[in-house]
């Protein structure tokens, strides 16, 4: 099966699958309504068949919904998936209700549905129409992986940016794609993380009929708009699909607005830093959070310091100054996992870096030994999520060459964070690291302090770039 019919048939059979849901959640509902006697016995409820119209509705009301929210357009994780699904069914239950009392009013469809039949549906219809899409992307993913529906995939681009998109890929099956190459100029190397580069940007055209390509994806985020439209209009030659990786100031400009400073026109580049309340509101999770996070995971702590202490000579706590919040260092407290003298090489951490000890080797590959850090939180040198603190010679060196790095610094580094979750750690571009760092800054919500809290919790702990 081509990859154009396969989209579309797993793009229809999405469809069906919500809508069968929300019609399944409300007849469970009604069955609930009529069993569980509250708030109120269940009294003069009309039988099941009268509510068709109503079912139907609410059934439509959410597809139009999630297709105003892309959702059968975008593959989303499974958390960004369950909160669009919460917002779309939400929505599209109370557009049903009103729909239902203007359009059917004194007709055959006409019907007194009991408050609590309603309450049971939305919250059924967002657990059912979740554990479906979960089924259909596991099935969609299994068939992927068996070689049907994949979309073959062009990079342009052999340098870090490219990297990271390549990365982001093999780590993401459940994305569909198949990398055929890269492309770049001709100072390149014969491959990047295994895959092949095929040769140079004016081969593009070639190269998507000879590998029957679907996407291509431009990772040079310093290329001039002029080469950008010249790759662009290369790619069109063929029916592509093309995305842009943005650049810094892609992301900087997007949040430019316009100010005045006493009449005096000014343009405001995002004003990042928390204030009032949602200061307050964040420190108030840290604290809430450090302490529930210290009892949880103190017997594991606990065991690790044991450990620790047989496995090699030397502290259980590896403390070292890092730089915070407004450029202030503070020392931030790990387990030790290498060896007493690994400082003294100065050396950058590196996959199968020989410093590590035996357990260190296994408490970095889980993040165990990022857990004391926990203590930074409860003691406010540090938040539950933020940008990764770095080493005060490192941040000399990024901030002279890296543009806008010392805003991350405008923000309390975290234990974990928006670039940590999406495989920048370890020795991967501090470029991308300052792009996703940035875009956390200015985007904060305690919703994306929660998604990233559990993304951490979910999949950090198996992290291939945790080393």
């Amino acid at each position: 099966m081509d990859t154009h019919r396969f989209r579309t048939l797993t793009s229809l059979s999405l469809v069906v699958l919500d809508a069968f849901m929300t019609i399944l959640a409300f007849i469970i509902a009604y069955i609930l309504r009529l069993v569980i006697d509250f708030p109120a016995p269940a009294v003069g409820v009309d039988p099941l068949g009268a509510y068709i119209g109503l079912m139907l509705l609410q059934a439509v009301s959410v597809v139009a919904v999630m297709f105003f929210y892309r959702m059968y357009h975008i593959v989303r994780s499974r958390m960004d998936q369950f909160y669009a699904i919460f917002g779309a069914v939400s929505i599209g239950s109370l557009l049903a209700v009103a729909f239902s009392s203007i359009f059917f009013k004194n007709t055959a469809f006409e019907v007194d549905y009991p408050r609590a039949t309603m309450v049971y549906s939305w919250v059924l219809a967002i657990g059912l129409v979740s554990f479906g899409r979960w089924a259909h992307q596991h099935i969609r993913t299994q068939l992927q992986v068996r070689g049907t529906g994949r979309e073959q995939l062009l990079i342009v681009g052999t340098g870090d940016v490219a990297r990271v998109v390549l990365q982001k890929i093999q780590w993401s099956p459940y994305l569909g794609y198949d990398v055929v190459g890269l492309v770049n100029g001709e100072e390149s190397p014969p491959e990047v993380l295994g895959v092949p580069v095929l040769g140079r940007s004016d081969d593009l055209p070639e190269l998507i009929e000879k590998f029957d390509v679907d996407e291509v994806i431009i990772a040079l985020p310093s290329a001039s708009h002029e080469e950008l439209i010249r790759l662009i209009g290369l790619c069109q030659r063929g029916k592509v699909s093309i995305k842009v990786f943005p650049d810094v100031f892609e992301i900087m400009s997007a949040g430019v607005t316009v100010d005045d400073l006493g009449g005096l026109p000014m343009l405001t580049v995002r004003d990042v830093a928390l204030r009032g309340w949602n200061l307050m509101l964040k420190r108030a999770v840290d604290i809430a959070g450090s302490m529930v996070a210290l009892v949880i995971f103190s017997p594991l702590m606990m065991l690790v310091a044991f450990l620790i202490k047989l496995d090699s000579p030397g502290p259980v706590f590896f403390i070292q100054e890092r730089v915070g919040l407004d450029g202030q260092p503070f020392p931030m407290i790990k387990f030790r996992s290498m060896r007493q003298d690994a400082e003294t090489s100065g050396q950058w951490t590196v996959k199968d870096d020989p410093r590590r000890t035996r357990l260190g080797s296994i408490i970095r590959r889980l993040s165990v030994d990022e857990l004391p850090q926990l203590i930074n939180v409860l003691l406010g040198g540090m938040s539950l999520v933020g940008p990764r603190a770095e080493q005060p010679k490192y941040v000399e060196e990024f901030q002279r060459r890296i543009p806008r790095y010392m805003e991350r610094h405008r923000e309390k580094a975290g234990v974990t964070g928006w670039a940590q979750v999406n495989g920048l750690r370890g020795d991967t571009s501090i470029e991308e690291r300052t792009k996703y760092d940035l875009w956390y800054i200015e985007n904060w919500s305690l919703w994306l302090d929660i998604k990233i809290i559990l993304r951490t919790l979910i999949r950090g702990w198996l992290d291939p770039s945790a080393y």
